[in-house]
């Protein structure tokens, strides 16, 4: 018997979109979805930190309600852009927020850094679906985010690979079956290189990577593995389980992305191609599932080895430094993320070397770190302006 797949029949009530971080990659992946279906919905909101020519380009062809840029600067530009349509305009960080806050059905929030954590928690309060790529907000203030979710009612479905595919893994009802999780990593572009010539890696090495075409600062987030470290305290708000149940596994092709492992020795893994709209679309369809088309099927076959080997925490010893900072507690995490944000920026402008990124970040927790979780947003920004701070003088030391 021959099974009929289903398409879903375009809805009266278009459903309300917006996108937070619309001109960087996972935002322009999500509207190359949305626009496979473009009567299925309505977008409400868009922003962008800067790139005022694509966002420009992005609102004429969606026509949102409003459009937000980050930078106050470029304001004049993007109105002159939008000239003759009838988007209502804003600029600034309250601006960015104010987008978030459009009522809507479903947001991504796409942004950058700790820089997501105010929109974010201003779309939260809307109580609905808030499909998360950023991993800083979690790791930066992951109890306030997670109570936030739960007073509101929000529902708060993860993008990135790893986590998207735990959560489709996952048995939530049975979350005490569970022993542990693991997410995968590529290993970046420097997993085979030996650890004596990390130190003269330069910028172009370390933003090339293997599978993922990314951005600057995620990319040496791979090539350090502080990726991977800011995912274990990611995974550990998202999920029901402690601390000691969450792995890493090094996997070369990405196409294991993550893996559940039961107490009866089952073990249930999420596997896709490396493209971000797979993910993306399960959160734009969740419940359902969306009709993608465009998003390479995998071939196992003409795949033919998946291999996995345990990761060289010596060599990469962010995953450690995360470790501990999730074990720490307090405000360790927000510092981690906010130094780490410093100092990749730092090696991004050839002020430091690749292997003083996580010789700085482990300096500044042991020197900022404070024993209390910071339980406002105010508290959170006061953090982490003292922590990048801190880092930005222990990189002037040097």
């Amino acid at each position: 018997m021959t099974a009929t797949r289903v398409k879903l029949k375009p809805s009266f009530n278009p459903k309300r979109v917006s996108i937070l971080g619309s001109t960087g990659s996972i935002g322009q992946s999500t509207i190359k979805l949305l626009q496979q279906s473009p009567e299925r919905y309505e977008v409400v909101a868009l922003s962008a930190r800067s790139n005022v020519a694509l966002l420009a380009e992005q609102a004429r062809a969606l026509k949102p309600a409003f459009v937000a840029i980050e930078d106050a600067t470029l304001l004049p530009e993007l109105k002159t852009a939008l000239a003759g349509t009838n988007i209502k305009i804003g600029a600034g960080c309250d601006a960015i927020i104010e987008a978030a806050a459009e009522p809507a059905d479903w947001v991504m929030s796409a942004i950058v850094g700790a820089a997501a954590l105010a929109p974010t928690l201003a779309a939260i309060k809307q109580g609905t679906i808030i499909a998360l790529a950023n991993k800083e907000c979690l790791v930066c203030a992951g109890e306030m985010v997670m109570a936030e979710v739960n007073k509101h009612g929000t529902t708060l479905l993860p993008v990135d690979s790893e986590h998207n595919a735990l959560f489709q893994a996952m048995d939530f009802s049975k979350a005490e079956m569970i022993d542990r999780l693991t997410l995968t990593a590529s290993g970046g572009p420097f997993r085979t290189l030996p650890a004596a010539e990390l130190k003269n890696v330069t910028v172009k090495q370390a933003v090339h990577h293997p599978n993922w075409s990314m951005g600057a600062k995620i990319s040496v987030d791979s090539a350090t593995m502080m990726n991977k470290g800011l995912e274990i305290i990611e995974a550990y708000h998202l999920f029901p389980v402690e601390k000691e149940q969450i792995d890493v596994l090094v996997h070369p092709q990405s196409i294991v992305h993550g893996l559940v492992s039961y107490c009866d020795g089952s073990v249930v893994a999420g596997l896709s191609f490396t493209d971000m709209r797979v993910p993306i679309a399960f959160t734009l369809g969740w419940p359902a599932r969306l009709e993608s088309s465009g998003t390479p099927k995998l071939d196992l076959a003409k795949i033919g080895n998946l291999t996995f080997e345990a990761p060289n925490e010596d060599k990469f010893p962010a995953l450690r430094i995360a470790r501990e900072a999730l074990i720490a507690g307090g405000s360790a995490p927000l510092v981690l993320n906010a130094a780490n944000e410093v100092a990749v920026q730092a090696f991004i402008n050839e002020k430091i070397g690749f292997m003083d990124i996580t010789r700085i970040t482990e300096q500044a927790i042991e020197t900022c770190r404070d024993s209390k979780t910071p339980a406002s947003l105010e508290e959170v920004i006061a953090l982490d302006s003292e922590a990048r701070n801190c880092t930005a003088s222990l990189i002037a030391s040097l």
